[in-house]
């Protein structure tokens, strides 16, 4: 294409965003595609929302005529005015996470305002994020190993047991991705078959030579644990996105009830009187706490696909997270829901300044570094007298009942704790965000004109 030309063409896709209206269904796929990539990859729906605004007013949209309704499945678009129309919408039906992805669509709306991107410059960086490949199966089931690993280590195991614990998380991993890649099972049942593998295996590490023969059987199977779903769920609650927010919720209880279902079948097989005796908290100094704590925190970051450039924020804000818990449970001797929700609100207020020297949302910096925080011990105490409720004394159930009580609400403090940044500072970064925007819009016009 001669000099001519090029300029020609250029200034043709440029003046298309002018013009709300023209290639109007070029757009609105487009802007479709980047809420997808969102959905389907583990972003909360205020951030598709703030997203997919911010495309649309690259491309000449503005709020008044840009409507959209979300759920959980399907986007639905409108864009109108007093003398046009036009509905699209698009469904969403592979869930997973892939934060790699959100971080990289995030940037890509800011990079198509200042750069001047045209709709096809934008598809075509569209199209490479969508191809960015995730971590190599063989990290991806070390990971399970040593995250799962390092949360028994959390819960007070030695350094045999952890072995034990990684061995057995490593081939639940195995048999979650054959049932799932090979097999085509439903990921559900997967689920199951991987919880269940996992923890019989850990029973039988009990025979090896272990001073805490039981801790592997709390800790295997927490590569399952739903920590996006959940604090999304919560996320879209509180900002009254209700009906993703609802499904996130039966989401999050499905693959929770699928985890139960192997780990039930597990114990029930397994011969072992109780997990009563086993230590709520760990006796290790702190330095072993920000180890194990960093190391979990990124098992579960290449789990959910981190850039490899924020794995190390990602280490310290678990170390930061576990210490911190344990700092008000052991010396000021609050209540372990207390010192979870001051650990995961601490890494969320620190995530909201990080994100701005590291240039990716809040979530991709949080939600791993949260899940250290899973209360093993007491969810496995709740199952095993659930299990055994025609066996247990009073006093079993009773402290059954209340290791379960304290689990649900370790589980809320560490969502509420993630929630942070979305309850206390969106109006904030609202604004924030609409200053940048407005600087850049401005900057496009004073361009074109």
């Amino acid at each position: 294409m001669r000099d001519d030309d090029f300029k020609t063409y250029y200034e043709e896709q440029r003046e298309l965003l002018r013009e709300a209206f023209a290639e109007i269904g070029q757009k609105s796929e487009l802007i479709l595609t980047v809420g997808q990539l969102l959905m389907e990859n583990g972003a909360d729906t205020s951030q598709i929302v703030r997203d997919m605004k911010r495309v649309a007013a690259y491309m000449g949209i503005d709020n008044e005529r840009f409507h959209l309704h979300i759920m959980y499945t399907t986007l639905l678009l409108n864009i109108s005015d007093e003398h046009h129309s036009h509905t699209s919408f698009r469904k969403c039906v592979k869930h997973a996470v892939n934060m790699k992805i959100i971080s990289a669509v995030s940037k890509l709306t800011w990079r198509a305002m200042r750069d001047h991107y045209t709709l096809d410059e934008f598809k075509g960086e569209l199209e490479a994020v969508a191809r960015r490949p995730r971590y190599p199966h063989f990290v991806s089931i070390c990971a399970a190993g040593t995250g799962c690993g390092a949360f028994c280590t959390l819960f007070g195991c030695d350094l045999n047991a952890a072995v034990y614990t990684a061995i057995a998380a490593i081939i639940g991993k195995i048999v979650q991705m054959q049932c799932a890649e090979r097999f085509g099972i439903n990921p559900y049942v997967s689920m199951t078959f991987a919880a269940f593998s996992a923890t019989i295996v850990a029973y039988l590490t009990h025979l090896l030579p272990t001073a805490t023969p039981w801790h592997p059987l709390i800790a295997a199977a927490l590569f399952l644990v739903p920590g996006v779903p959940m604090i999304n769920a919560l996320s879209d609650m509180i900002n009254t996105y209700l009906i993703s927010g609802a499904a996130r919720i039966i989401h999050t209880l499905i693959i929770v009830g699928a985890m139960t279902f192997g780990l039930v079948f597990a114990i029930g097989m397994a011969d072992f009187d109780s997990f009563t005796n086993l230590h709520m908290l760990p006796d290790s100094d702190y330095i072993i706490f920000a180890v194990a704590a960093a190391i979990g925190a990124t098992s579960f970051a290449i789990f959910f696909n981190v850039p490899p450039r924020l794995l190390y924020a990602v280490a310290a804000g678990g170390a930061i997270c576990v210490c911190t818990r344990n700092f008000f449970i052991f010396e000021l001797g609050m209540s372990s829901a207390i010192g979870t929700l001051a650990g995961a609100s601490l890494v969320s207020l620190i995530a909201m300044q990080a994100i701005h020297w590291l240039h990716t949302p809040s979530l991709v910096l949080v939600v791993p570094a949260v899940i250290p925080l899973v209360p093993g011990v007491l969810i496995y105490r709740f199952l095993f007298a659930v299990i055994n409720i025609r066996r247990i004394t009073l006093d079993e159930l009773l402290s059954a009942i209340q290791s379960g009580v304290d689990a649900l609400l370790i589980i809320l403090a560490i969502a509420i704790g993630a929630a942070i940044p979305n309850i206390f500072a969106s109006r904030s970064f609202a604004r924030a965000s609409k200053d940048k925007q407005e600087k850049l819009l401005n900057e496009i016009y004073e361009t074109k004109d």
